[in-house]
């Protein structure tokens, strides 16, 4: 003979363990709960005075006391479609403009590698 109060606790069980797994929350591979930390790890570089110091110079949004001596950092996809661009000018300004006051933040290793891609991914998120 079956068992049927059996069968209907196993399957009220399987019922309930399906139902639960609809409730758990969906990561894409693609943008990542990391993505946004290393954007967040670059505006913080950024924003240090005693680290990138970009409001010294620039205007960014959300930055406090901003400097207008260079441009504001808004629409910098546009302005920059090749991150790798960004970066080079982040790393050594000096090598698109011999005259610029901006730092060679890379070439003088005023910041680490690690720390400049942080803040290119940061300015190319404005």
């Amino acid at each position: 003979m079956r068992n049927i109060p059996g069968i209907l606790t196993t399957a009220s069980s399987v019922l309930v363990l399906t139902g639960s797994l609809t409730l758990l929350p969906v990561t894409t591979a693609t943008a990542g709960p990391a993505a946004g930390s290393v954007i967040e790890e670059g505006k913080s570089i950024a924003f240090d005075r005693k680290k990138g110091n970009c409001l010294a110079c620039h205007a960014i949004e959300g930055g406090k006391l901003a400097g207008n001596i260079g441009p504001p950092l808004v629409a910098m996809k546009a302005r920059y479609p090749d991150k790798a661009k960004l970066r080079a000018q982040i790393w050594d300004a000096t090598k698109a403009n011999p005259n610029t006051i901006m730092p060679p933040f890379g070439r003088h290793k005023i910041l680490s590698e690690s720390e400049i891609d942080k803040i290119v991914e940061f300015i190319y998120s404005l």
